[in-house]
């Protein structure tokens, strides 16, 4: 698969690029992708929840009334769950919501997240480039040139760049990454995906493993 090479102007640079068909051009595995973002997400929660049960709640322990005979329920104490201020009938405790997948599973995620952008011709290949210092206004420039200013796009460069992902941090729709950051939630979750020249082998490389 063949793809024109853009400048940050917008232009075309009369250069393109071949992306493998073993990692642009598969048939996309929908619930592969589901997998590798549900784990994704799942990473990200905190698992810090609690609430305190009957034998945590503050209060005292006697009985507050007999057995037997007051025509109600019987009742220990006023740590009773069923009592206003007594302790949480299986309320939640911290957990961890991770869970694993295989390295094959993962890569084939990518594959398809990668597939569908390219299929759905929302898969842009850029020159490198570099700004002098970091400016959001520069990066700003770049994307209405590529057409991207009022969508969510994802950046992959070859290597670090600290003066271009300065230049994206303050923008909530756009985000930087290298090639070896590259995970399918962020494929999936932006619009657009922006490749440098740089990067193209980087991830043909990382996935063809």
């Amino acid at each position: 698969m063949e793809v024109k090479v853009l400048n940050i102007n917008g232009k075309e640079t009369g250069r393109t690029v071949t992306l493998s068909d073993s990692v642009f051009a598969i048939e996309p595995n929908k619930h592969a992708v589901y997998l590798d973002v549900k784990q994704y997400l799942a990473n990200q929660r905190q698992g810090t929840h609690k609430s305190k049960e009957r034998n945590e709640v503050t209060g005292s322990t006697r009985k507050i009334k007999k057995q037997k005979g007051t025509g109600t329920a019987r009742a220990g104490s006023v740590k009773n769950p069923l009592f206003k201020g007594g302790g949480t009938i299986f309320g939640p405790r911290p957990r961890s919501y991770s869970f694993k997948l295989n390295k094959n599973l993962k890569r084939l995620a990518r594959k398809s997240a990668l597939a569908l952008k390219a299929k759905e011709s929302n898969l842009i290949i850029v020159e490198d480039f570099n700004f002098d210092a970091p400016s959001t206004k520069n990066f700003i420039n770049v994307l209405k040139a590529l057409g991207l200013d009022n969508k969510k796009s994802l950046f992959v460069l070859g290597d670090t760049n600290k003066n271009v992902y300065l230049s994206s941090r303050n923008l909530k729709a756009s985000s930087v990454v290298t090639s070896s950051e590259l995970n399918t939630y962020a494929i999936i979750n932006a619009n657009n995906l922006v490749l440098t020249e740089g990067s193209v082998e980087g991830i043909t490389e990382n996935l063809s493993k």
